[in-house]
């Protein structure tokens, strides 16, 4: 099996030391990305899409962080081509018990799934074989 790039993007540094941690144990990742805001990357997903290198094929994507938040960024993301993001399985990773922010990520067409916080290596490992 080839492993898969994954991105993390989320604000919070100890949450992003932790999910380094659970993806290297998973052993399923043979790159990890990790961003502190939606600006930042938006901007690196578009080069890497025009680039055609280092897509990711797993994002993890916070809702609340500064500058954009997880919202900005799939407002960008519904601007790209639909076919260059086939590839890509967004997940939503949040501490948030809104009910309105699960309804939006069930009603976003490219947010597979929404997860609270903290991702375990079982939800990594399920979500990583889809």
């Amino acid at each position: 099996m080839t492993k898969k790039t994954i991105w993390v993007i989320d604000d919070d540094p100890i949450y992003k030391i932790i999910m380094k941690k659970i993806i290297d144990k998973s052993n399923l990742f043979s790159s990890i990305k990790v961003f502190s805001n939606g600006k930042e990357a938006i901007i690196a997903l578009n080069e890497s899409l025009n680039n055609n290198n280092n897509i990711p094929d797993l994002i993890l994507l916070d809702i609340e962080m500064p500058i954009m938040d997880g919202w900005g960024f799939m407002k960008e993301v519904a601007k790209i081509n639909p076919e260059q993001l086939r590839t890509i399985s967004i997940y939503i990773s949040s501490s948030s018990i809104a009910t309105e922010d699960k309804e939006k990520a069930k009603n976003n067409k490219y947010i597979l799934g929404y997860m609270s916080k903290p991702i375990k290596l079982e939800d990594l490992v399920l979500i990583s074989s889809n």
